[in-house]
C-alpha cells in the first residue's frame, strides 16, 4: 500500500509538472539564490533561459551579466530546480537576471542564436581557423560548416599582431548523447524515431565498421554509446574524430585523433571504424530497442506505459524526448514506468571571458527557418 502510494504521488507531481503556466518575463536585477543543478556558460540572460529550458530537470535560472562586478562570476549561468518548481527565495541584486524555464511555452528545439557579442572571447573548443576581413565573413565560414557551433574573431587591435582577423571555429556536441549508458535487467532503452542525427546525403556509406578489431592511443575523447553504429554517429559529428574504437563491456566509445597512421590489433568485444564525412549512415540503430541496457539520467518525466512500443511511441510524439527507459520487470515497484529523456544540444562555449579584441556568436544555420 505504501509503495501505492509513494508511486501514486509521483505520477500526480509528474502531472503537475505539465500543467504549469508558461512564464516567459525575465527579472531584472533579481537572484533565485541557491537550489542551483549545474552551472554552465553563457553570453546573455536569454541564451541562459534557452539553457535551461533543455536541460531536462532545470526550472528557472539566475544569469550573471557581463557586467556583474562582485566576482569573477560574469556570464555563469546557474541552473535551478525544486520540487514546487518556484525558487524559494528572490533577492533584489544588481548585474544579475532570473527566469523560468520554457518547457511550458512550447519552445524551439533549435533556436536561432544570432546575436553577436562584441569584446567577448567563447574560449576553449577551436577545432580550426582562418583568416576573414570582419566577424561577418567568420560567422558566414561557421554557418557553412556543419561542425561549427560558436566562433570568435580576433579584431584588428588584438595585442598579438599575427592572429589579428583571426576567425576561429569552434565544436560543441549538437546530437544528443546518452550520458550514462549501463547492463541493468528488466528494462529496455531507445530512441526517439524523429531523432535527427544521421547527414543528409543521397549516397549510402559502405562498410565501416571492424568487429574483433581495436585501435590502441590516439585518444580525442571517451563518450558512451549504445552500440558501435551509434559510436561511429558520434565520431562523424566530431570534426577532430579520425576513427573510432568501441568497447562493448562498458558502452565506452573511444574517439581518436591521428591523421598521420591508423595501426589496429585484435581485440574481441571491440568494434573499430572510420566516420563518415560525404555519405549517409545506417540509422538502424535509432530504431533498435535495447533490452537490458539502462540509459541512465536526464530524465524529463515519466508515465505509465502498457510496453516498451508505447514508451518509444510517446518519446517519439514527445518534441522534447530523445531517448528513453521502459521497466518491464514486473517484480520491480516502477513496473510499466516511462522514462522520457534529453539533453542539451543547443551550442554551449566551455568558457567565455570579457576580451576587448574579440567578437563572438553563433551560426545562423537555423536562423534560417526564423525569416
Amino acid at each position: 500500500m505504501a509503495v501505492c502510494l509513494v508511486l501514486l504521488g509521483l505520477l500526480l507531481l509528474s502531472r503537475l509538472s505539465l500543467s504549469r503556466e508558461c512564464e516567459p518575463e525575465y527579472l531584472e536585477d533579481m537572484d533565485f539564490p541557491g537550489n542551483d543543478i549545474t552551472t554552465l556558460y553563457s553570453p546573455d540572460a536569454e541564451h541562459c533561459l534557452m539553457l535551461c529550458t533543455q536541460h531536462p530537470s532545470c526550472q528557472f535560472f539566475s544569469f550573471h551579466q557581463a557586467d556583474w562586478t562582485k566576482d569573477n562570476t560574469n556570464f555563469f549561468c546557474y541552473l535551478k530546480s525544486t520540487p514546487s518548481g518556484q525558487p524559494n527565495f528572490r533577492t533584489p541584486l544588481v548585474g544579475v537576471t532570473s527566469g523560468f524555464s520554457l518547457k511550458f511555452c512550447d519552445p524551439d528545439p533549435q533556436p536561432c542564436l544570432f546575436k553577436v557579442y562584441d569584446n567577448v572571447d567563447f574560449f576553449g573548443a577551436d577545432y580550426k581557423s582562418l583568416f576573414t576581413p570582419d566577424y561577418e565573413e567568420c560567422q558566414r565560414a561557421c554557418t557553412q560548416d556543419p561542425a561549427c557551433q560558436f566562433f570568435t574573431f580576433a579584431k584588428d587591435n588584438h595585442y598579438l599582431p599575427n592572429i589579428r582577423y583571426r576567425c576561429h571555429l569552434k565544436f560543441s556536441w549538437n546530437i544528443p548523447r546518452t550520458p550514462i549508458v549501463e547492463r541493468r535487467a528488466g528494462l529496455i532503452s531507445g530512441f526517439s524515431q524523429k531523432l535527427q542525427i544521421a547527414q543528409q546525403f543521397d549516397t549510402a556509406c559502405g562498410k565501416k565498421l571492424f568487429p574483433g578489431i581495436d585501435i590502441p592511443g590516439s585518444n580525442l575523447q571517451m563518450v558512451k554509446a549504445a552500440s558501435p553504429e551509434h559510436c561511429q554517429v558520434l565520431c562523424s559529428a566530431h570534426p577532430g574524430c579520425t576513427f573510432f574504437s568501441f568497447l562493448s563491456p562498458n558502452f565506452e566509445c573511444y574517439l581518436k585523433n591521428n591523421p598521420k597512421e591508423m595501426v589496429t590489433k585484435a581485440k574481441a568485444e571491440s568494434t573499430s571504424g572510420m566516420p563518415a564525412r560525404f555519405c549517409r549512415l545506417d540509422d538502424n540503430w535509432v530504431k533498435v530497442a535495447y533490452d537490458g541496457i539502462n540509459f541512465r539520467g536526464s530524465d524529463i518525466r515519466f508515465e505509465l506505459m502498457d510496453d516498451a512500443n508505447k514508451c518509444q511511441e510517446a518519446c517519439t510524439q514527445e518534441p522534447a524526448c530523445q531517448f528513453y527507459n521502459y521497466i518491464h520487470d514486473n517484480t520491480s515497484n516502477i513496473w510499466r514506468n516511462c522514462y522520457l529523456k534529453r539533453v542539451i544540444t543547443m551550442p554551449s562555449p566551455p568558457k567565455i571571458n570579457k576580451h576587448a579584441s574579440g567578437v563572438s556568436g553563433f551560426p545562423l544555420r537555423n536562423c534560417l527557418n526564423h525569416t
